[in-house]
């Protein structure tokens, strides 16, 4: 950790009160936190930063001298090892993005719980350790890697997984990554993360021969959370005037551009689906624990073992609750694959997420499901191939 062990937390914030009550709270865990400074105002607070330089800053947004957001922009810009954590009684999305813009880490709700803040400040710091070991040199060349979320089954959560993955990639890593969006006759990523498009692949395709590495970033839209996305076409039609070999140009450009390019891809074997895995590391093949979508994916393993993709296949199995009468190990032994993660089931999340157009490694960090993203996320960027479901009595295989 920090000096001392200790993570180093400074609370901006106009009321006393609140900073009593934060100060409290974090006194509780004096073993791994120290105050180390607090402030009534957006310009003390500066000033008490750049003094002090601590780890972690707890910041109001709504003080009368200079507000959160401005600080926040003012902080991150000058101290870009500090982490800023906003604090706000606004639950509203736009409130969320704009502190995302303004350089935050975190966005906690007023009022919140001990464990939340604690969980924001710990995970914060351990970010922002994270980014600092992981930032590029100058000189370095950018490696890029490609990987595929595919399903042979529609509805098991693909764009949901592919979407949180670069979000959470992206923010664990401080890595560049762009999120490519194959499903061109009715992707959904631009929706799911309340995109405002401009260009899609079709757009780029049309101009694929006069563009190089450097232009191809106009064609791309900027999520606030600083995933750069390259969004489905518009109408469905205009995915005739795709193939394969536009594919292939579009992942070239996007090489030594970018160190991640997630791939969302419709659930079907065609060219560009093709095209998509002959370019991967990795492809992450989702399934649920549903006898219709088990029965698709081992017809679909088996079809990509023919075509020497066994290699680079991870399992991961979405929507996890073993109540329905299917548990991990008859999965397992079914298809032949071991499971390399799993998300567990929690539509509340997942749904507001969609509906409200924020990710919910965003938006629902400390849920389940959020959590398990992330570890995906890191496992990716250590090449963790091991399965990490723990094995279980064997009761059934399922014969297709």
């Amino acid at each position: 950790m920090t000096e001392n062990g200790r993570i180093k937390v400074a609370i901006i914030d106009d009321s006393a009160d609140t900073v009593k009550n934060i100060k409290t709270l974090l006194e509780f865990h004096e073993k791994t936190i120290h105050v180390v400074g607090t402030a009534y105002g957006g310009k003390e607070g500066v000033k008490l930063c750049q003094k002090l330089k601590p780890d972690i800053v707890l910041m109001d947004v709504n003080m009368p001298d200079m507000d959160g957001l401005t600080a926040t922009n003012l902080l991150t810009s000058t101290l870009p090892d500090i982490g800023v954590i906003i604090m706000s009684v606004q639950a509203e999305n736009e409130y969320l993005k704009r502190a995302m813009f303004a350089g935050a880490r975190e966005y906690l709700i007023k009022p919140f719980s001990a464990d939340e803040l604690v969980s924001a400040v710990t995970r914060t710091f351990e970010a922002q350790n994270k980014r600092k070991h992981n930032i590029k040199q100058v000189d370095q060349v950018i490696q890029t890697r490609v990987i595929t979320v595919f399903s042979t089954k529609g509805g098991v959560g693909k764009t949901t997984i592919a979407t949180n993955l670069a979000v959470a990639i992206a923010r664990n890593t401080r890595k560049r990554v762009c999120l490519l969006d194959l499903d061109l006759q009715f992707g959904d990523v631009a929706v799911m993360m309340n995109l405002l498009v401009k260009n899609t692949i079709y757009d780029l395709v049309k101009d694929i021969n006069s563009l190089d590495s450097d232009l191809v970033n106009d064609y791309l839209t900027i999520h606030f959370s600083g995933v750069h996305v390259l969004p489905a076409p518009v109408k469905p039609e205009y995915a005739e005037f795709i193939d394969s070999r536009h594919v292939e140009k579009v992942l070239n450009l996007l090489s030594g551009n970018f160190h991640y390019v997630i791939i969302d891809v419709p659930a079907a074997f065609q060219d560009i689906v093709f095209a998509a895995l002959d370019n991967s590391e990795r492809i992450l093949v989702v399934s649920t624990l549903d006898l219709p979508t088990i029965k698709n994916v081992k017809v679909g393993l088996n079809i990509m073992e023919n075509l020497k993709y066994k290699e680079k296949i991870n399992i991961v199995l979405n929507k996890a609750n073993e109540q329905y009468g299917v548990n991990h190990s008859e999965f397992e032994q079914t298809v032949g694959y071991p499971i390399w993660e799993s998300i567990p089931e929690d539509s509340s999340t997942v749904v507001t997420s969609a509906n409200k157009g924020i990710p919910f490694v965003m938006s629902r960090v400390d849920t389940k499901v959020a959590r398990s993203v992330f570890r995906i996320a890191e496992r990716l960027h250590n090449n963790d191939e091991s399965p990490s479901v723990e094995k279980r009595p064997i009761w059934k295989v399922f014969q297709f």
